[in-house]
Formats: C-alpha cells, structure tokens, sequence
C-alpha cells in the first residue's frame, strides 16, 4: 500500500507471558497518535484480519505490522504504530528476533515483573482456569485457581526469562529502549505512559481514568503457590532464592 507521508514511528512490546502488556497496550491505544495492534504472532488476536500473515517470512510480518497496518476508525493520525510479542512466541520463529533488532528506527518497550515467579504463577493459573484476561465489568469475584509448580518448571522458565532480558538488552541500543515494570504500572500508570510519550517522542496525555483490564490475582505467592516452602527450599542460597521474598516469612 502506497502512502503519501512517511510511514509511522515504529515499536515493539517486548515481555515474558503474564507481564501486564495487554494493560499497557490498552494505556498506549488512548492516546490518538499512538496504535498498538496486539500480538503479532498470536493467530487468534482479533486485531489482525489477515489470519494467514503466519506463513508469511519472518521480514513479510515486521512489514505488514509497521507498514500495511490494520487502522482504526478512531485514529485520525497516527505518527506511531506498534505489536506484541512474547518471549514463547519467537521459539516458532528463530529469525523473527534478528529481522527485528534490524528493522529501522524501531523503539521497544520491554515490560517484565521484577519477581519473575509472579509471571510464572500467572501463566499456569491462566491456563488452568482459562482465564486470561479479567475485565472491570466482571460480576465473577472468583479468585483464579491455586497452583503447584515444579521445580523443574521454575528453573527453565526463570532461565528463559533471563536470557531473554539480556538478549533483548544486547540487542538494542538503550536510548532506543525503555523498561517498564508490572509492579510500577499497575500502582502508578500515569507516570509509566509519561515515561513512554517521552521515549516515543509524542505529547504527553493524562489518562481519563478509566481501566477496562482489571489485575486477576492480588494475593501473595505463598497463598497462590501451594508448594511455595518447598521450592523455597530447594533455592535457598540460589540466585532464584530472591524469588522468594514473600513478607515476613
């Protein structure tokens, strides 16, 4: 598709599963310049209408998110354009990352729990409950189900979460890419997006104050996780021990 201006400020979000991106991208869709359009490698994200783009290559992808984009009616002028993508996602394609960190002026957004078994417990409940997403105009107060996790379980995913960090920090150059924290947006969205239109270069907007995505589980790991003190135990006096910090326990 031709255009007779320049192409939109491209971005990425970058994240592990269950890291608070779909609450961040419906932040980012409030302001009028700014299109997130979900996750690009999820074939069942209502966002994209081209639901064969999968076996498009790796390069055909970055172009039909940041230049033959889906628009939105409510979008007068876009000057910036985005997608998701999650860390398991890459793993079908090995050289979608590449392809990405060459892709011009691209600015990411890397979103990460500082306690990386947050994300964990996160995940497996969604997938046992089937529950991804919990919405403001839920009646359902049912917290989401409790957990047990493996050892082996935590040891490769905390090991996949920081590969993919330091990847994602060698990859990029820093003044093309901002971190923000789970814990810092869902206390204090307004000075995260401040953040963000600062780094993508747009004017500032004061959310309206209304949340559509509402957080799924506000009880602590070792009410969530039922076998918490044994793994504790087990990483005791390991890097991953700091996982475990969990009040006065």
């Amino acid at each position: 598709m031709s255009r007779l201006t320049p192409p939109p400020e491209p971005f990425v979000i970058l994240a592990m599963p269950r890291t608070g991106t779909h609450y961040l991208e419906e932040l980012l869709n409030e302001h009028p310049n700014v299109l997130s359009n979900g996750e690009l490698l999820n074939p069942y994200d209502m966002n994209w209408p081209d639901k064969d783009r999968l076996l498009r290559s790796d390069c055909e992808l970055l172009e039909l998110a940041y230049l033959r984009y889906p628009t939105r009616s409510t979008k007068a002028k876009v000057t910036h354009v985005g997608c998701k993508i999650n860390e398991p996602q890459f793993r079908d394609r090995p050289g979608l990352f590449g392809e990405l960190a060459n892709w011009p002026r691209l600015k990411v957004i890397l979103a990460r729990r500082r306690n990386t078994l947050e994300s964990l417990r996160s995940l497996v409940q969604a997938r046992q409950s089937g529950q991804w997403l919990k919405f403001s105009s839920d009646n359902d107060a049912t917290p989401p189900p409790r957990v047990n996790l493996s050892i082996a379980d935590c040891e490769v995913y905390f090991k996949a979460a920081d590969g993919f960090h330091d990847r994602v920090a060698r990859s990029f150059a820093s003044t093309d890419m901002v971190v923000i924290e789970y814990e810092s947006l869902i206390l204090d969205p307004n000075a995260c997006l401040e953040l963000i239109w600062n780094f993508l270069g747009v004017p500032a907007l004061q959310l309206p104050g209304r949340a559509i995505l509402q957080r799924q589980e506000s009880r602590s790991l070792d009410q969530t996780v039922q076998n918490f003190h044994e793994l504790r135990h087990h990483f005791a006096g390991r890097p991953y021990v700091r996982f475990f910090k969990v009040g006065d326990l």
